[in-house]
């Protein structure tokens, strides 16, 4: 019986070409993955019972801290340059978590959040566009009308809970999530895990710094010393569950199957999120909600299928 490569031993293993990634994820992999987004989901609770205890950032810069600690010790640095790792590390700690941990601060409902954040598959389209020079298909337009729409949704209705100031928030931190999707595009065949290890070397700085500087240094120091263990809990499973178990799986199925096979089940994020926040939270879920994850969800769907979709009746056609 072969045993299953574990995240520490990743370094020294050979990636497939990408003629020989696989098509269909296994039994084992397919529950790898499932576990991988139902924690990225459900996290947008914890995340928000933990901001009600400690500031934002300070939330921000612990996360990536315990990222970052012990494992460098452990994980060789990835074969990739230094501005690649601060571009992805500032992108993904600074901008995304950063924005996003101050969103679900009273600005938007965990629920919601699950959902705009998905917009940055658009945004890393937009950007590889403009990047890379990719042509942008009429498919991937219509998607991007249609995420567009159901954001606009959620803007008309924006209230207490869900204000146009979370709104603003959590579209700039699927940006910052898009844009360090190019960094790591372009890291080609390194380790995730090492990867999202040493890019953390770049984000807690910046964090601890922000926090210091508009949370309060007598805040910051007062608030570590009265955290419970359960607080303590949560903040190391935002680091290593979330960042370094989930980014190292996903990266590691990216490595071995075809991205339309690992891609789509990004899809389930905001679903495993707003049934957690509906369940655990009491967060409602009226019609224009349940039409505006409609609306952003056939968008992602769209995105990843058009193309397929496109062949297949090209072929049928001939």
């Amino acid at each position: 019986m072969t045993k299953e490569p574990t995240a520490h031993h990743l370094n020294s293993m050979e990636l497939p070409s990408p003629s020989k990634l696989k098509s269909s994820l296994s039994f084992t992999h397919t529950l790898l993955i499932l576990c991988t987004v139902g924690i990225w989901g459900t996290n947008f609770v914890i995340m928000k019972n933990t901001v009600n205890i400690m500031p934002p950032l300070m939330l921000a810069a612990l996360r990536f801290f315990f990222t970052l600690m012990p494992a460098v010790f452990f994980v060789s640095r990835p074969k990739v340059g230094w501005k690649n790792l601060m571009g992805y590390g500032l992108s993904i700690g600074v901008v995304q978590f950063g924005c996003l941990y101050i969103a679900v601060n009273g600005h938007i409902t965990p629920g919601l959040a699950s959902l705009v954040v998905q917009t940055q598959v658009i945004f890393t389209i937009g950007l590889s566009v403009y990047l890379n020079s990719e042509r942008l298909r009429a498919y991937q337009f219509f998607a991007l009308v249609l995420a567009v729409l159901g954001l606009m949704v959620i803007g008309l209705h924006a209230d207490a809970q869900s204000s146009l100031m979370g709104l603003s928030l959590t579209v700039i931190a699927a940006l910052g999530w898009a844009t360090g999707n190019i960094f790591s595009k372009n890291a080609i065949g390194v380790n995730m895990v090492s990867y999202v290890v040493w890019s953390t070397v770049f984000s807690v700085p910046v964090l601890l710094c922000m926090s210091l500087y508009f949370e309060g240094v007598q805040s910051f120091a007062s608030q570590l010393v009265s955290l419970t263990w359960q607080t303590w809990f949560a903040v190391l499973w935002q680091s290593w569950a979330n960042t370094i178990f989930g980014y190292g799986i996903w990266g590691w199925l990216l490595a071995r199957y075809t991205a339309v096979s690992v891609a789509p089940f990004a899809l389930l994020v905001p679903v495993f999120g707003m049934g957690a926040s509906a369940i655990l939270l009491d967060e409602s879920l009226p019609l224009w909600k349940i039409g505006a994850a409609t609306l952003v969800i056939a968008a992602m769907l769209l995105n990843t299928f058009g193309a397929k979709v496109l062949s297949s009746f090209a072929k049928r056609n001939e």
